[in-house]
């Protein structure tokens, strides 16, 4: 069966959360506040991307980006990844490859300057991540913050995602 990307659309927002608190259930880093920042993210219009993969008229996996601050200055075209979800019964099946790629090709194809994540290394190097030195996130292991400097330059400084990354409420939306 082949695998769809699509911007999300109003009828998947259920389905994206279901599939996100699913995804991140058993992960011991989670604070199981994934789909909270999703829909904090989207209820404030800071979702720059938001793409489903679909498999058999199911999401199967999702992606959020938004942007992000280096030293409060927002500088056009730095952007922060995550959530990045994929269905347990479905992981490392391509899925998350796909998605990620799909991202890319999008920031790429809009100027964007790069990206950070946080996450694990050996993930994310696979797609040209690496280390941010320059870079720092309280509370965040320096191995675990990384960065993908699409034009080449790395920025210094501190990183703030979203305030919706800082959100606590996990109960969903009214």
């Amino acid at each position: 069966m082949s695998i769809a990307i699509r911007d999300e659309q109003e009828s998947d927002i259920a389905a994206i959360r279901a599939l996100t608190l699913q995804a991140f259930a058993d992960v011991p880093q989670s604070r199981q506040t994934e789909a909270a920042v999703i829909d904090a993210l989207r209820a404030a219009g800071a979702l720059t991307l938001s793409l489903v993969a679909v498999e058999g008229g199911d999401i199967v996996g999702h992606v959020a980006v938004s942007p992000l601050s280096i030293d409060g200055d927002a500088g056009p075209g730095w952007y922060g990844g995550g959530p990045l979800s994929v269905r347990p019964d479905r992981q490392r099946a391509g899925i998350g490859t796909a998605l990620i790629r799909a991202v890319f090709e999008r920031l790429r194809g809009n100027g964007a300057r790069g990206a950070v994540v946080v996450g694990d290394p050996r993930y994310y190097e696979r797609f040209g991540f690496r280390q941010a030195t320059t870079l720092a996130l309280p509370d965040v292991p320096a191995e675990n913050l990384l960065v993908l400097a699409l034009d080449g330059q790395c920025p210094t400084g501190t990183v703030a995602f979203h305030p919706a990354f800082g959100v606590e409420d996990t109960t969903p939306p009214a």
